[in-house]
């Protein structure tokens, strides 16, 4: 686990004596499975941990005791969707179509969460976009998709916008242009893009200890890795203002559960107005961080390159889910689809040879605090040296680093997941009596949980906070 969380911190920059100040308790494997999915989980949030604390430094606070992580607290983190309740009611992770289909020769994995996906996937097989999800639906599609071959399936659904892809063995991937150029990528592209002065941030508050007070991100992402990343930086006390397209809603327990600590706005950048206010929103940002397909933004002048030229030290942080570079870089993409694609669900087939899944979506969450990490570490860098900060992560890469750079456990005894229960809590907010699970990224005098809970989708206006100070709220302290 320690060689997982040295390879995190190094992929970062970090220094190695950072390493000695992460404290690791609780149990080995919490999150069975045969790759190794627990040390990715740990390293990910150990990693987070290690940077606010270094910003924390950088910005006068004296933190002598090291960075507590409990695998406990970060398995539990790491599947937050599945505690999440709103007035006792639980969600759907998945929608009926969102699955693995049998084909003519293999499997296919297709994701519709999101209505318009649902509607390109029934339009590429054929069917009305308007039927009902019923069992008839479900065999109807089974039906269609068994006539074709995976290869073929999944270039027909994304050809016609929807999502899908064939699910290949670990060798068929590595033999994709994809997987090539994944390959080239670093695990976290953190690198500076060009000469900007230090910006040199107050001394941090210290009752509790909130390394990112005071900054101001822009939060372009949706589903979950991204907004996990900006739920980090949300905790640490930074502002983030969550934009997203009137047009486009999020899935409400995407956006309850990664909404703590945040505000949602909506802005139309197609409209001229909405548009003058997201500039104004840019020229005042410290960091934008967006979860969209690398050249999806371009066409709104939203490259980094572009935004620059409204804020020249801006830390820019892109995520995305096939990687920056090679033919699917353009191409949608989640979670449980990079896992089907580049091998994973052939590794972790069932006892009856369906492909399966891992114990957690662990690539978006362990994208999600690598790219907080990367965003923790810009900043205390921009703070102490200068320049414009880029990070980027992609969830093929983290995939490539599972299956191929850390060692599975074999030897390890299967365990059962931790109890749930101490990394859970309640609390009220606008959308009723929430029940979520607490955050894994702790610091010694730091915040317990979120200052607030969060907003209703697209509830809050398109501005910052007034001064510099984060939002106030009960803050209990570990």
């Amino acid at each position: 686990m320690r060689d997982a969380v040295r390879a995190a911190w190094t992929a970062l920059g970090g220094g190695p004596a950072d390493l000695d100040q992460i404290s690791l308790s609780g149990p080995d494997e919490v999150l069975p499975a045969r790759l190794a999915v627990t040390d990715l989980a740990v390293a990910s949030v150990a990693a987070a941990g290690l940077a606010a604390r270094e910003l924390a430094g950088a910005r006068g606070a004296r933190v002598t005791a090291p960075v507590p992580v409990d695998t406990g607290a970060v398995a539990t983190a790491f599947t937050s969707e599945r505690h999440l309740r709103v007035d006792g009611v639980a969600f759907e992770g998945f929608a009926p179509l969102s699955r693995f289909w049998p084909t003519a020769d293999g499997w296919v994995r297709t994701h519709a969460n999101y209505p318009h996906h649902r509607r390109r996937l029934l339009a590429a097989v054929g069917l009305d976009p308007a039927a009902p999800d019923d069992a008839s639906l479900t065999a109807e599609v089974a039906a269609r998709v068994r006539a074709r071959t995976s290869v073929a399936f999944e270039e027909a659904v994304t050809a016609a916008g929807g999502l899908a892809v064939a699910v290949r063995t670990p060798p068929q991937w590595s033999a994709h242009p994809q997987s090539a150029a994944v390959a080239r990528e670093p695990l976290v592209g953190l690198r500076v893009d060009g000469e900007a002065a230090p910006r040199r941030l107050p001394p941090t508050p210290e009752h509790p200890l909130r390394p990112a007070a005071g900054v101001r991100v822009l939060d372009l992402t949706r589903v979950i890795a991204g907004p996990v990343a900006t739920r980090v930086l949300a905790l640490l006390g930074a502002d983030v203002l969550r934009v997203d397209d009137p047009g486009l809603p999020e899935i409400e327990a995407q956006h309850v559960d990664t909404g703590f600590g945040k505000r949602s706005t909506l802005l139309d950048l197609r409209r001229q107005a909405d548009r003058a206010r997201f500039e104004d929103l840019v020229a005042d940002a410290d960091v934008v961080v967006t979860g969209y397909r690398p050249a999806a933004l371009d066409r709104f002048g939203l490259s980094p390159e572009a935004l620059r030229r409204r804020r020249p030290d801006l830390v820019v942080a892109r995520l995305a889910a096939w990687g920056f570079s090679g033919p699917w870089a353009p191409r949608r993409g989640f979670d449980s689809l990079v896992q089907a694609a580049t091998g994973i669900a052939d590794v972790e087939r069932r006892p009856d040879g369906t492909p399966g899944t891992l114990p957690a979506q662990a690539l978006d969450h362990g994208a999600g605090y690598l790219l907080a990490a990367a965003v923790l570490r810009a900043l205390a860098q921009r703070h102490q040296r200068g320049g414009a900060w880029s990070a980027e992560l992609s969830l093929a890469r983290i995939a490539r680093w599972l299956l191929h750079e850390l060692p599975a456990h074999p030897s390890r005894a299967p365990a059962a997941a931790p109890d749930p229960d101490p990394w859970v809590d309640e609390r009220d907010a606008p959308v009723g009596r929430v029940q979520y699970v607490l955050p894994p990224v702790s610091l010694p005098g730091g915040p317990r949980t979120w200052a607030t809970p969060p907003s209703p989708w697209g509830a809050d206006p398109p501005a910052w906070l007034r001064g510099s100070e984060p939002p106030v709220g009960e803050v209990e302290e570990v």
